[in-house]
């Protein structure tokens, strides 16, 4: 189905509802929560070592959660799905009392906190997968995260204003809200025929798969690790320059989503590579002046944008095909969910980094993270990319002609 086709069709987004609310309060929810956690450990009068296995835990429990819950979670996406958005909530409400507790208590907590954050992340993906075509997946993917922009604004704005407890109740609520809504509205198909499972070794063996891998985790491991290093760098100007992001992001999404079920995913994404090696060009160069920040932070804004549409919603369930979709996800997410340890890794040694050499090395690998791509296999079928070029063709002609008529 043609973008434009599923915008006319109710059923389309009747279909597509329960995934854009579970994802957008997913998402958002993750954002505040894990800032919150963040603050809470990091304001413990504990050792390094301590806060970093406080953190490790939780990393830990994320991943070990993802992957059985990969296996569990789709033979009864709703009930699954529902319960994790509750314990979220609860989980919440447990940050509440991090300050006041035990160092065993604090682990527990955060193998809760992972649990919580990961379980269903692959589970609420694969539905937005179900619920879109290989023809219209880019663009509903483009206003999943267009929407995931705006009620992340909304909340870190809010933020501003409330206590650090009344932070932690609006958490709560948001996730309830979340997980009513999902209850509400989500149905699960009935099918034919069950999809095939595929085993994680079947997925990490196919050449296609491993081509956007592989760019794909040298992103998230450059992205987290340039993180400290840039909040350093932008000081009291980076909760600034992230919220110029983020309304950049949104809109990239949409347009990035558009161009992805129009001309195919793999140019989107080499293109938000080029971009984002642009930007730690730029500062890599005049990283002293503060017009660079800016720069950066717009080009970086279009190529997360870009990202978001086809490397978080998109490609995989591409590839997932007709299977089971959850593994897909999961393999796709991971690096992504995993690297952000490798922030709290490098913040003790962000003041000896050179500036300089850390973003012209960041820039370096991201031009060169282009090169698998290019040997990568549009999943977008190329018969689908005639099609609409032709229809643009046809239509240009008729207008052409009417003008002249």
């Amino acid at each position: 189905m043609h973008w434009k086709d599923g915008l006319k069709n109710w059923s389309t987004w009747r279909g597509f509802l329960p995934s854009l609310v579970i994802i957008v309060n997913s998402l958002t929810w993750n954002t505040l929560i894990l800032s919150v956690f963040s603050g809470a450990v990091n304001g413990l009068s504990i050792s390094y070592s301590e806060i970093l296995s406080l953190f490790g835990v939780e990393y830990i429990a994320v991943a070990v959660s993802v992957i059985i819950a990969s296996a569990f979670f789709p033979r009864s996406r709703r009930v699954c799905l529902f319960i994790w958005m509750f314990i979220g909530a609860l989980v919440s409400i447990l940050l509440i009392t991090i300050p006041n507790n035990s160092m065993p208590m604090n682990l527990l907590i955060s193998a809760l906190f992972g649990i919580s954050v990961g379980a269903g992340l692959p589970s609420s993906l694969t539905c937005f997968a179900d619920a879109t075509t290989v023809e219209n997946r880019g663009f509903f993917g483009g206003i999943t995260f267009f929407f995931v922009g705006i009620f992340t604004l909304f909340f870190v704005s809010m933020t501003f204003f409330l206590s650090d407890v009344e932070v932690f109740w609006a958490t709560v609520l948001w996730r309830m809200i979340g997980a009513s809504l999902f209850l509400l509205t989500y149905r699960q198909k009935q099918v034919e025929q069950e999809p095939k499972v595929p085993s994680y070794l079947s997925i990490l063996s196919r050449r296609d798969l491993i081509f956007y891998l592989v760019p794909w985790i040298m992103f998230c491991l450059l992205n987290w690790i340039e993180s400290p290093l840039l909040t350093n760098l932008f000081g009291e100007t980076y909760n600034l320059i992230g919220f110029v992001e983020v309304i950049i992001a949104g809109v990239s999404a949409l347009v990035g989503g558009l161009i992805a079920d129009f001309a195919g995913r793999k140019r989107v994404i080499i293109i938000g590579f080029i971009i984002l090696g642009l930007g730690y060009a730029v500062l890599s160069l005049i990283s002293g002046l503060r017009v660079s920040w800016y720069i950066y932070a717009a080009l970086d804004g279009i190529a997360w944008g870009m990202f978001a549409a086809v490397f978080f919603m998109t490609l995989w369930g591409d590839l997932g095909g007709g299977n089971q979709k959850e593994k897909y996800y999961v393999v796709g997410g991971l690096p992504y969910l995993l690297g952000m340890f490798m922030s709290e890794l490098v913040k003790p040694y962000i003041k000896v980094m050179p500036l300089t050499t850390a973003f012209s090395l960041a820039s370096f690998f991201l031009f060169l993270a282009v090169l698998p791509l290019m040997y990568a296999p549009e999943t977008l079928p190329e018969k689908r990319i005639k099609e609409r070029e032709l229809k643009g063709y046809v239509e240009k002609a008729k207008k052409t002609k009417e003008k002249y008529t």
